[in-house]
């Protein structure tokens, strides 16, 4: 009798998401990039009183720190991630990272306010160019199935992992060296990376060259500048401000006006079909939710532990390094689970489970316990959390075709931007303008939980039907591999 020794379909899943040496070294020059600019959102947080200090920035001024590095980053995302489809993904990321690089170090050497900010205006631009082109090249090297669930887990671990050791590094290299060094470390780390992408990366561009849309760039790129500082200005000072409501006037009135330019120009910067994909819209609606509802936990936690159980900023730090580590194992997790559940039913399994943790937090007290329950619920937040950063970007990025997996990923970057920016200044606010934080605290943790739950019914609503009318959405599956 003949046994059968063909392959199961789990262990065809296993080889196919081996990886070999090569394609390694190309996810981790990748991944460094990514680390890198993940990095770069939170190691400057704990450094910046200091900082003021030693420039002779006003408190006030202080929030230029972040704004100066949020605007480019974010405003410049979706234009960066067409010049790349059209002109050559690796040279743009390899133009991105030298400029991240010497942006990194005139920030470390800065001798004034205006030389400091200058390099982190420069940063976010050359961040604005790592973050769409490397996406790109990460889902075009590795093709649809395993192998990219598998890059996609480590690349979105270590995005996660890099904002976090970013809050903890920051405190110590401050505390036992300078303000300078946060910068210094992320000069460092381009030095790294930099010598080795051109050698291993491959080129990757559309067949075609279109035109660009410039009227579509102009629009897009003015319109998200515009809503990103009315939303981290409002974040400081609240949205009663003139500049505020004038921006987010601006901001909005641009990107209707872009969507105008879209439907009526034969080269689009960004295809309104591609819009209308129901994977899309509520992929990123996902996205969207679980970036600016955790900012959000990690904002009024960080004020919770500090300001009423009175933390530290290492001691606080170290409470998200726990986070961090936990994020590391969700990391290795996530394209298991996807394979086995696919990434529709992890998203919003995902964001189920993230807005579910976070009605824990609402049994916060004054006591040392509270710190324990902090700890655990911000952690298994986290995990959550990951596991749907991870499924949303296969989630919009399955079956889009290689020509048009830089729009697909500048989408999902600006999606990570925008959530980051949005989530602080929408409700953290609240507990910063609370007559008692603790109760400022619960306020926003409710609404947060609601809002990731509501999120949660909506995606799984939306991705149902388009299930439904495509027949193959989830190709992720195990019954499909």
């Amino acid at each position: 009798m003949a046994i059968d020794t063909a392959p199961t379909p789990v262990a065809e899943r296993r080889t196919a998401a081996r990886l070999s040496t090569r394609d390694r070294l190309v996810l981790f020059v990748l991944c460094a990039a990514q680390f890198m600019v993940a990095l770069d959102f939170s190691v400057l947080n704990v450094a910046l009183p200091v900082l003021g200090a030693d420039l002779g920035m006003s408190t006030s001024a202080l929030q230029w720190a972040v704004t100066a590095f949020a605007l480019p980053s974010g405003g410049f995302l979706l234009l960066f991630g067409r010049i790349g489809d059209l002109y050559g993904r690796r040279r743009l990321f390899l133009c991105g990272l030298a400029l991240f690089g010497a942006a990194s170090l005139l920030a470390t050497l800065a001798w004034d306010p205006a030389s400091f900010l200058t390099g982190r205006a420069l940063q976010g631009l050359g961040a604005a160019a790592i973050v769409p082109t490397g996406m790109s090249l990460l889902t075009t090297t590795f093709p649809e199935g395993p192998a990219r669930d598998r890059a996609l887990g480590i690349s979105g671990t270590l995005l996660s992992l890099g904002f976090t050791v970013g809050m903890v590094a920051g405190g110590v290299l401050t505390d036992l060296l300078s303000w300078r060094s946060t910068m210094g470390l992320l000069a460092l780390f381009a030095l790294v990376v930099l010598p080795l992408a051109p050698r291993l990366l491959p080129e990757s561009r559309t067949p075609e060259r279109p035109r660009l849309d410039v009227p579509g760039a102009v629009a897009v790129t003015g319109g998200l500048l515009a809503l990103i500082y009315a939303l981290t200005t409002a974040a400081e000072h609240g949205f009663g401000r003139i500049d505020v409501l004038v921006a987010l006037v601006a901001g909005l009135v641009l990107l209707a006006a872009f969507v105008a330019v879209e439907s009526r120009t034969s080269a689009p910067l960004v295809s309104l079909p591609m819009l209308r994909r129901r994977t899309v819209a509520w992929g990123n609606l996902g996205g969207l939710v679980t970036f600016s509802m955790m900012s959000t936990v990690v904002f009024v936690l960080t004020l919770y532990l500090q300001e009423v159980l009175g933390l530290g900023a290492f001691e606080t730090g170290l409470v998200f390094g726990v986070q961090g580590v936990l994020s590391v194992v969700a990391g290795s997790c996530a394209p298991h689970v996807i394979g086995r559940f696919g990434a529709r039913r992890t998203l919003v399994g995902a964001l189920a489970g993230q807005g579910a943790v976070g009605l824990s937090l609402l049994a916060l007290g004054e006591g040392g316990w509270s710190v324990v329950l902090a700890t655990a619920a911000v952690s298994l937040a986290s995990m959550c959390h990951l596991g749907a950063i991870i499924s949303y970007g296969l989630t919009v990025t399955s079956g889009v075709p290689d020509e048009e997996q830089g729009l697909a990923t500048g989408l999902v970057t600006s999606t990570q931007q925008v959530g980051i920016t949005v989530g602080i200044p929408l409700l953290g606010v609240l507990a910063t303008t609370a007559t008692d934080l603790r109760t400022g605290v619960h306020t926003v943790l409710v609404l947060d939980a609601v809002i990731v739950l509501a999120a949660a019914v909506l995606v799984a609503v939306g991705l149902r039907v388009a299930r439904a009318e495509s027949g193959a959405v989830e190709a992720e599956t195990v019954g499909t591999r």
